[in-house]
């Protein structure tokens, strides 16, 4: 009996142990609602450049870590750099933008 009580003690502490540290993901341990926002504020960017006809999203590449967005890839003039910015900006949870958009000539 005292064998079973040992392993239902040490079952009910790692469940414990589990519960109590939190969510967190791998990727620098930030809580799961962070990722999340984050991947939000991704989509929505997105989204907002696929719906405009001066920016090519298919160019543009968009990634998002603690509001912070960053801008990749090519686009035709220096105003199509321009509103990516603009409509990333735009996005609720953007805290603020990198724009390492390259324009080809």
């Amino acid at each position: 009996m005292k064998k079973t009580t040992r392993i239902l003690a040490a079952a009910v502490a790692a469940a414990a142990l589990a519960v109590g540290s939190g969510c967190a993901v791998i990727r620098g341990q930030e809580p799961v609602g962070a990722y999340v926002d984050d991947a939000t504020v991704t989509t929505q960017v997105k989204a907002k450049l696929a719906e405009d006809t001066t920016v090519s999203a298919g160019a543009i590449g968009v990634e998002t870590l603690k509001g912070v967005v960053q801008l990749s890839g090519f686009a035709k003039s220096a105003n199509e750099k321009a509103q990516a910015e603009r409509l990333a900006r735009s996005v609720k949870g953007v805290t603020s933008v990198r724009n390492d958009i390259v324009v080809r000539n």
